[in-house]
């Protein structure tokens, strides 16, 4: 605030320099949306490995092609990846097991046949002292511990109580625990007998010292396209992706390992619309009918896929890979999960705006793929907007096309590439993030200099990593935001424009090599 002079001397005053750093935002991360063996339903949870999907999702699992994408994701360099569990309940079966303890009843945390591993023992013996810091006596509370027979996890929870106090069981297993819920209104459970289990087959075996869960037989039906898709109200399905902050590329997996991905083609409108207003790129997958070249060309002439969205990209064809879970034999997966990975790894080792194909694009895992495609083959798809998967001489399986589903020749659309899209994507909402502090300050040139001050400093960066075209700032990117570009009109109505523009760069998809020879020439 301005100093007021009081007495003679010499006053000092830190003058803001008005410089308001703009981060850019991470441009691979990866949502995927299908059926899980376990873990929360309807729930963004970011992941950072596949062993993190081992331990809240369950892993790999035959009736999850979701599992086999995110498995490829990492595999070929993704490094975060956020997961919506869809379960759509069967009606004839319960959907999650329960631990009845006599007085106190646990619930699985979330449904599936899971939760028929979990064991529970209670156990008594907490100190009175303890039990009097609650107001309590030593018979109000209990210990309880939860076992995880699938995967060997133990959760252990102390001095808990039924009545009100810090410590009552319905709220300590809601905040902490992973595996189980309490129902409501329960009563004092009696402590088990016998010895604590220690062993995996103390816990099966020992009825006396712990209590099993009821058998949940089934895992839910398979989630249809309108489970997938979900409600926008409800933020449900694909809609659950809004209470997540960011992601960039999201991957719609088949419902089974055996199902068509063009039956997802119904929603596939209305996905795309969904990540373009969360500027993020839909990856679709092949349908199974597209068996070979003619296939995938009357496909995607004539029935298409679903969209033609600037912000979708379609990779053919499927891959070829060991499914661990049928003893390493060789099945076709959806390519979608490996196709973000080397987006995720292109990012990280050359940024966003370098197309996420070529001979650096190799296909880690994969054992070959379900359509070996030739140079004139590859030339019949590339021109209408199906980038091309291809086996390459000593590099192997790679990436070789990067074009949106705006890329066909005849749209003459300016999102043809996916690098131009993700790039402009990537500005958006770095943009977007970095220029909140605007909204409500005066409207006026001091403003408009801070603001020419700050995205120039970031287009100015980006212009340095080499991501636009040009060999000045000049020819590169632009950033002007002054009277003229926010009139007295839109000052009145209390907007303030900024025109920001860039030259991308563009994919070399063909290299024209001119040999001439030179024969026959007579001596100077």
């Amino acid at each position: 605030m301005p100093v007021t002079p009081t007495y003679p001397g010499v006053y000092i005053q830190e003058v803001p320099s008005g410089v308001r750093t703009i981060t850019g935002v991470a441009t691979a991360i990866t949502a995927f949306v299908g059926r899980a063996k376990r873990g929360p339903v309807e729930e963004p949870v970011t992941i950072n490995g596949f062993g993190d999907f081992e331990r809240v999702f369950g892993g790999l699992w035959l009736d999850s092609p979701l599992s086999f994408a995110v498995r490829d994701f990492f595999r070929n360099g993704g490094g975060q990846a956020i997961i919506v569990r869809v379960f759509a309940d069967d009606l004839l079966t319960p959907s999650s097991a329960e631990i009845d303890l006599g007085g106190l009843t646990l619930r699985a945390a979330n449904p599936g046949a899971w939760g028929s591993e979990l064991h529970a023992r209670v156990e008594g013996g907490v100190p009175d002292e303890v039990a009097a810091r609650y107001g309590l006596t030593s018979a109000d509370m209990f210990n309880l511990i939860i076992y995880d027979g699938s995967t060997g996890e133990i959760e252990a929870f102390r001095n808990l109580s039924i009545d009100e106090s810090p410590r009552q069981v319905n709220r300590v297993l809601e905040n902490e625990s992973q595996l189980v819920r309490a129902l409501a209104s329960p009563t004092m459970p009696p402590a088990h007998a016998g010895p604590v289990p220690v062993t995996e087959s103390d816990w099966l075996n020992n009825a006396a010292s712990s209590t099993g869960a009821t058998t949940v037989a089934g895992d839910g039906a398979v989630p249809g396209t309108a489970e997938i898709l979900g409600s926008d109200s409800a933020k449900t399905g694909i809609y659950a992706l809004k209470k997540a902050d960011l992601f960039n590329i999201l991957c719609l997996p088949p419902e089974t390992l055996d199902a068509d991905p063009a039956a997802l083609s119904s929603i596939l409108g209305d996905v795309a619309t969904f990540c373009e207003s969360r500027r993020a790129m839909l990856l679709v997958d092949p349908p199974r009918t597209w068996t070979g070249k003619d296939a995938a060309r009357t496909g995607v002439t004539t029935t298409g896929v679903g969209t033609k969205s600037r912000n979708a990209a379609l990779f053919f064809p499927w891959l070829k890979e060991p499914n661990p879970l049928r003893e390493n034999q060789i099945e076709q997966f959806v390519p979608c999960g490996a196709v973000a990975g080397i987006f995720a790894r292109t990012d990280m080792q050359r940024g966003v705006w370098k197309a996420p194909a070529g001979l650096e694009a190799t296909l880690s895992g994969v054992q070959g793929l379900g359509v070996s495609l030739t140079d004139a083959e590859n030339g019949e798809l590339n021109p209408l907007g199906v980038n091309c998967l291809r086996v390459m001489p000593a590099a192997g399986p790679v990436v070789w096309g990067s074009r949106t589903l705006q890329g066909d020749d005849r749209l003459a659309s300016e999102w043809k590439y996916i690098p131009v899209r993700r790039t402009a994507l990537y500005i958006e909402e770095s943009l977007y993030r970095g220029t909140q502090w605007v909204v409500f300050e005066p409207n006026d040139e001091p403003l408009w200099s801070q603001i020419r001050l700050n995205i120039g400093a970031f287009m100015h960066g980006l212009f340095i990593q080499g991501a636009f075209q040009g060999n000045t700032p000049r020819e590169a990117y632009l950033v002007k935001c002054d009277h003229e570009t926010t009139t007295q009109n839109d000052i009145d109505r209390g907007i303030v424009n900024v025109v920001v523009g860039f030259a991308p760069l563009k994919p070399a998809e063909f290299v024209i090599i001119k040999i001439q020879q030179l024969a026959g020439q007579t001596e100077a």
